[in-house]
């Protein structure tokens, strides 16, 4: 399952209009459940006080510390019980009308296949681990469960508008890399992070990155890099928050609104942002070669 190419630009002959394919939970080998295994172990250990509440108590209520890769008929059972969503599986990354569709449906989209081995730190694509143990015990927790059906229906007006950057980086911002203050502190919720060892530890611990308060126009004329660690991550003081962000804004004048301003360059801090952490973009500038490692 892991030699497969997952980046696609028609559906295989095996795969549904939708693009959607039978997990064949049954074909997974011993290795594969075993790189789960690991994957889970060692990440799991590392969130009790720096993940949301919302997560781990998805991550609980959904089983997944069950052994093996889960199977997605038994999970969306489980998640179509508490909130009406489901998991299918995919063969790879699928076309932006076919990923919103299927949001704006309650079907989260996760690839079949698993990282090798020697690729447990590091997937160019996101792979199970990263969409189920990433994404899907967020899918438990009822408010962010709409915004993701709501982000999904938004996501189809977006196409429409030409405006699907924009829209793109706020997913990015909060359902792959978003940070929430609870009451015990900072906490993370994004995919991206909950489901890498080295960007958990720095998204919270590391005095590099900035932390700006969530704004979402801000939000969606913000660069990002997908090929290292975040310099800025964007901070919410609740879900009602994002969802309220997302239902109750007419999104087409806001896009004509930013498509007249400059993109925000990544790092920047601007006079009006929230300031709940002003990093020192020391990884930054080490990974451009301005400052020696010690």
């Amino acid at each position: 399952m892991t030699d497969a190419t997952h980046v696609l630009d028609t559906p295989p002959a095996h795969a549904g209009v939708d693009w959607t394919i039978p997990q064949d939970w049954d074909r997974y080998t011993a290795q594969e459940h075993a790189t789960w295994d690991t994957l889970f172990a060692r990440q799991s250990a590392l969130l009790p006080g720096r993940a949301s509440e919302a997560y781990l108590r998805g991550l609980d209520v959904l089983r997944l510390s069950k052994p093996g890769i889960p199977d997605f008929a038994e999970l969306s059972d489980r998640l179509m019980a508490l909130t009406g969503w489901q998991v299918v599986a995919v063969p790879g990354l699928v076309p932006d009308d076919v990923f919103f569709d299927h949001m704006a449906n309650r079907r989260f989209v996760a690839g079949n296949f698993i990282r090798r081995p020697d690729q447990l730190d590091y997937i160019q694509e996101p792979d199970v681990f990263h969409d189920v143990f990433g994404h899907v015990p967020m899918l438990a927790d009822p408010v962010f469960a709409d915004y993701l059906e709501a982000y999904g229906r938004g996501g189809q007006r977006a196409l429409e508008l030409g405006a699907l950057k924009n829209l793109g980086r706020l997913y990015w911002y909060t359902v792959e890399f978003g940070l929430i203050q609870e009451p015990e502190g900072l906490r993370i919720y994004g995919s991206g992070i909950v489901s890498s060892a080295a960007e958990t530890r720095f998204a919270l611990e590391s005095d590099s990155p900035n932390r700006l308060g969530f704004d979402l126009a801000r939000v969606m004329r913000t660069d990002y890099r997908i090929d290292d660690f975040q310099q800025n991550y964007f901070v919410i003081s609740s879900f009602d928050e994002l969802l309220r962000a997302t239902v109750d804004t007419d999104f087409a004048p806001l896009y004509a609104t930013i498509a007249a301003e400059p993109d925000i360059p990544i790092a920047t801090i601007l006079p009006e942002d929230t300031v709940v952490t002003r990093g020192t973009q020391e990884h930054a500038a080490r990974r451009a070669g301005q400052i020696a490692h010690p």
